[in-house]
């Protein structure tokens, strides 16, 4: 059988890793079939590349059209500041204004988080999505406890290290409120951090008091508002992050009304809103007491360089104050399949090694090209053991610092184009996707046969080539394409320490119920998490070096994922972790190690992370 050693291939694996990053890259909620729109959910940030993971390309959540969501939200704010605030007397117990000032209490051992989320009204499905990004997150530093907020009782936040609400679901109105009076209570009396994330801080004010609010916090919510305006950053620790919102789907950042004067205590703003078209700006999160408050739920269209970084790191301050400064790096190397050129292997293992930069190497045990698409028109099949100067191409990087990672069993579905050509590296291997006709690449759920046994005939007959090359077996795995069911990823969660991508959290995961399989949020991580499905993930939030355009996301060049990396910088223990394609170039890898390290990043293992 011909190989294609030496025969360029379409740039088509690195669009759909930048595919999938973009999805993933931002926290993403995906439209289900046939539908290409985008949500409030994001876009898990990157791009389908030729060979390569992205979770990238549109989101929504169901058939909600985030246009109405952003003209629903803003009307309801509206008549919110048309009533005027409720300045009755708080009920129960005044606040422990002095205990509060004082600040939060510091996280002990066994930090735990007590995650809260909305699930009434119309877009309440949001809910459980947001606090599914959000515990995983929390899952960085401890144990995580994720519930509707109407199941809260009094006193539970005293039993967690930290809580974190979600204001998803904007009551008043026709939607009643459902957050529990003992909440409100309780998050005016602990002393314990509590973050409040988005909608309903008013109503915080208006249940213990508007005037006790003030008077406790230094400012006023009734009086404050989703600013109407364009913010297009959101500056924090002397980075500058984006907030790219399509038009017409933007909720608004809340602006608060901070109040001076005697009596007051001071309100610390943490991050700033900036307009960039009227030069404006505002605080987008402030803390004073216990309480810190950010503007919006920030998981909507986020990008590599997005304003999720700032709640990202926000965290520590609540879950892990006394966390130290540390940036690492990870760096991975994608899509080595059978048919990958043992030159280039080399090539690039000995750049690596010459600069003392461990690595992954992500393999695809099985290459098959259907239809022949790269070889003439004649289909063929090729195994590690079938490519012996292959298999010792992959010895040869693994003494020189390189940790075996597994890509699948084929990274491509039976014989049909899923979404391209049926070709290993191209397609999707656990999903299936399409392009539209506005060249997107859309998700349409599942494989037709998706099951745990499914999934772990793929996983076992994978290590069994493995076995067969002598080549050790992988203790790390990244998803093709980074799509799967829930049910294959709790089965990569029985066979692997670890999972290195970005990844899919299906509606149904938190409640335990049977979610829709076209309803997730993608998302990618910069620390190390324990996610909802149980598994350690390694952090990916850079995406991938693509020098072409694909699927209408631009191409990305080592200056993009240097840009990335400074914008990480703000994460106080934060990575910056990218993957690259080795029959690209070595010059742009080590344009873009270079930049990364200059930033003050060293470059670590990933077997060092489990």
């Amino acid at each position: 059988m011909q190989s294609r050693i030496g025969r360029p291939r379409k740039s088509r694996v690195s669009v759909i890793v930048m595919l999938v990053a973009a999805l993933l890259g931002a926290a993403f909620l995906t439209v289900p079939a046939g539908a290409a729109g985008r949500g409030p959910a994001a876009d898990p940030g990157g791009r389908h590349h030729r060979h390569g993971e992205n979770l990238g390309g549109r989101s929504g959540v169901g058939k909600i059209d985030f246009g109405a969501w952003a003209k629903a939200q803003k009307s309801a704010d509206r008549d919110r500041r048309a009533k005027g605030p409720s300045r009755q007397a708080a009920a129960g117990k005044p606040a422990a204004r002095a205990a509060l000032l004082a600040g939060p209490a510091a996280a002990a051992a066994g930090t735990s988080a007590l995650v809260l989320y909305d699930t009434a009204g119309p877009y309440g499905q949001l809910g459980e999505l947001y606090a599914m990004a959000t515990a995983n997150l929390a899952g960085h530093f401890g144990t995580v406890t994720a519930k509707p907020v109407q199941q809260y009782t009094a006193g539970m936040v005293n039993q967690y290290t930290a809580t974190v609400y979600l204001g998803s679901t904007y009551y008043g109105g026709s939607v009643p409120d459902a957050v529990p009076p003992a909440f409100y209570q309780d998050v005016v009396t602990t002393t314990h951090p509590v973050t409040w994330v988005g909608d309903n801080i008013w109503s915080l004010a208006n249940a213990t008091g508007v005037t006790q609010f003030q008077n406790t916090y230094g400012w006023d919510p009734s009086t404050s508002y989703f600013d109407p305006g364009s913010v297009t950053q959101v500056t924090y620790r002397n980075q500058t992050l984006t907030r790219k919102i399509p038009a017409g789907q933007d909720g608004g950042v809340l602006r608060p009304t901070i109040l001076t004067g005697p009596g007051y205590p001071a309100v610390t703003p943490l991050a700033q809103a900036v307009d960039t078209a009227t030069g404006s700006s505002f605080p987008w999160a402030v803390r004073s007491g216990n309480l810190t408050y950010v503007g919006e739920i920030p998981f909507a269209f986020v990008s590599e360089t997005d304003r999720v970084i700032a709640f990202e790191d926000l965290l520590f301050d609540a879950l892990a104050p006394s966390t130290p400064e540390r940036h690492r790096a990870l760096l991975r190397l994608e899509d080595i399949s059978p048919d990958s050129d043992p030159a280039e292997l080399r090539a690039t293992a000995d750049y690596l090694y010459a600069q003392k930069i461990p690595y992954g190497i992500n393999v695809i045990p099985v290459y098959t090209d259907p239809h022949g698409t790269y070889n003439n028109g004649r289909a063929e099949t090729v195994t590690l053991i079938q490519r012996p100067q292959v298999v010792s191409a992959l010895k040869y990087m693994l003494a020189r610092g390189a940790v075996l990672m597994n890509h699948g069993y084929t990274h491509q579905y039976g014989t049909v184009a899923n979404p391209y050509d049926g070709v290993s590296g191209d397609d999707f291997e656990f999903y299936r996707a399409h392009v539209d006709t506005a060249d997107n690449v859309v998700y349409d759920g599942p494989v037709a046969e998706d099951s745990a046994l499914w999934a772990q005939s793929r996983v076992t007959l994978s290590l069994a080539q493995f076995a067969l090359a002598g080549l050790p077996t992988p203790k790390l795995w990244t998803t093709p394409h980074y799509a799967a069911s829930a049910t294959d990823y709790k089965v990569f969660a029985r066979n692997y320490t670890a999972r290195l991508e970005r990844s899919l959290y299906f509606s149904g995961t938190l409640s335990g119920t049977a979610g829709d399989p076209n309803r997730f949020i993608g998302q990618f991580f910069p620390y190390v998490v324990k996610d909802v499905y149980g598994t350690t993930v390694l952090p990916e939030n850079l995406g991938n070096y693509e020098p072409e355009a694909f699927n209408n996301h631009p191409a990305r060049l080592p200056a993009d994922l240097i840009a990335s990396a400074k914008a990480n910088l703000a994460v106080r223990d934060g990575f910056a972790s990218f993957f690259y394609h080795p029959y690209n170039p070595v010059q742009p890898l080590q344009e873009t190690v270079d930049g990364i390290r200059a930033l003050g990043y060293t470059f670590v293992s990933p077997a060092s992370l489990t």
